[in-house]
């Protein structure tokens, strides 16, 4: 995934809740200059990532329709989204979820609440792999 010098990443937020969306949007966009957009449900998300085509989404797991492991299925299965890398974001922090999470394909996993000021770093940590 290495990129040119001055190539802005774009990441795809998928978050229903406003304030995380918010947040989110601080640490990639303002503190990290990612060019964002950003989806409230992982309909949304399915819809939106041919024509954003985002180097990385970032995927919240608790979500009303579409869940997160559930998006990324769906994510998945299209020849336009399915070599895209997803970072899931999620609130419950218990071992054995979070063990779960990684094994429905997910790249990495980021518990919330997060750090607005290292978000970005993190991630382009990621991208840089």
């Amino acid at each position: 995934m290495d990129d040119p010098v001055g190539t802005v990443r774009r990441i795809l937020c998928v978050d229903d809740d406003p304030d995380a969306r918010a947040l989110l949007e601080i640490a990639l966009a303002t503190v990290g200059g990612f060019d964002l957009q950003f989806c409230a449900s992982g309909e949304q998300a399915l819809g939106a990532i041919p024509e954003f085509a985002p180097d990385l989404v970032i995927l919240d797991v608790k979500m009303p329709g579409l869940n997160g492991p559930e998006t990324l299925d769906g994510l998945r299965k299209r020849s336009n989204g399915s070599d895209c890398p997803v970072i899931f974001l999620t609130a419950v922090a218990q071992p054995e979820i979070l063990e779960s999470l990684g094994g429905v394909g997910a790249a990495a996993i980021v518990t919330k609440p997060f750090d607005p000021m290292t978000l970005a770093d993190t991630v382009r940590e990621f991208l840089d792999r």
